[in-house]
Parts: C-alpha cells; structure tokens; sequence
C-alpha cells in the first residue's frame, strides 16, 4: 500500500499496489502493521456500508464530538463519490481548511480521517456504495455536523446536489468558536 499524507497533517490517502493476471487483481486495502509503521490507529470497532441509489446525493459534514471522536477509514465499492474532509482541530494549523479527492471503485483509493475532522460525500454515479471502518462506536447523542454549503468552507462540489437529508440541512455553519 502507498500512504500519502493529504496537506491536512494527519490525513492519508492509501493506494492499493495491485498485482494482475488473467484471472483479474488482488491488492491489500488493510494491514494492522503498515498502519502502524505510518502511526495510523490500526483499531476498528465497527463497519458500516452507505448505499445511495441516485448521483447527486450529499451526506456531510458529519463527526463525533468528544468523548467519542472517531477516526475513519472510508473507501467507495460501487460507483463513484467526491469525498471531502474538514480539519476541526483548533490548534492545527490548517484548522477549518479541507480536502477533497475522488474515491472510486475502479480506484480502489481509501482515505484515513483522524479524529476531530467532518466528513462528508457527494455521489457521483447512481447505485454508489461507500464502506466505513470506525475506531468508536456511533454515539447518537454526541453526532455533530456542519452545514456542507458553508461559504466559509469554499467546497466546490463538482456535481449538483440533488438529494440532502433534512438533518444535514439543519446542521450550523462552521465558525471559529462552536461547540466540538
């Protein structure tokens, strides 16, 4: 696998290193030591999958607020997203900054979210199927977002968003001094 640390300190895309033959492709997405060896948090307490059936449809900006901040390994099976990741950590130094990337299916791409940053998505492609791996179990009572159309954001979605559930469109906007 290549680690690439996004320019959010602490975030890393990982690229599978395929081997092929007539038969197909076979690449490891997941391995306890070269997590490890990048000081990634190689703990998963559950999985969970997103299946949405039409391009066009956003989830985000969600996060756990403390005690239960998660990180996340996420990675799209099917179809295609925009991911995108905001750095809630007050003291970094690209605090409120994000970064975006393609996760595809044909890409087999994954992306490592620390704690203390909201992740969000936008589908690409109809019947689009992202996998999970988080580090804390959900805690209702300590989910937190941010609106995902905040100008002071500037995320670009490449697509119109079609579909966004109510309760992302009641989430605050970011602003430098609201509630973790």
């Amino acid at each position: 696998m290549i680690f690439t640390e996004t320019t959010l300190k602490g975030a890393f895309v990982i690229d599978p290193e395929p081997t092929s033959d007539e038969r197909g492709m076979f690449a490891r997405v997941w391995c306890e030591k070269e997590f490890e060896l990048h000081g990634l948090s190689p703990r998963w307490v559950q999985s969970s999958i997103s299946v949405n059936r039409r391009k066009g449809t956003l989830r985000g900006m969600h996060y756990q607020a403390a005690p239960n901040q998660e990180v996340k390994l996420v990675r799209c099976t099917a179809g295609a997203i925009y991911d995108v990741i905001v750095d809630l950590r007050p003291t970094s130094p690209t605090y409120g900054q994000h970064v975006s990337l393609m996760l595809t299916a044909d890409n087999h791409r994954s992306l490592y979210i620390p704690k203390q940053f909201a992740h969000g998505f936008l589908t690409l492609q109809d019947n689009s199927e992202i996998s999970y791996h988080m580090s804390e179990f959900y805690a209702p009572t300590r989910a937190r977002g941010i609106r995902w159309d905040d100008p002071l954001l500037r995320i670009e979605w490449p697509e119109p968003v079609v579909i966004v559930s109510e309760k992302d469109q009641l989430w605050p906007q970011f602003n430098l001094n609201w509630e973790r």
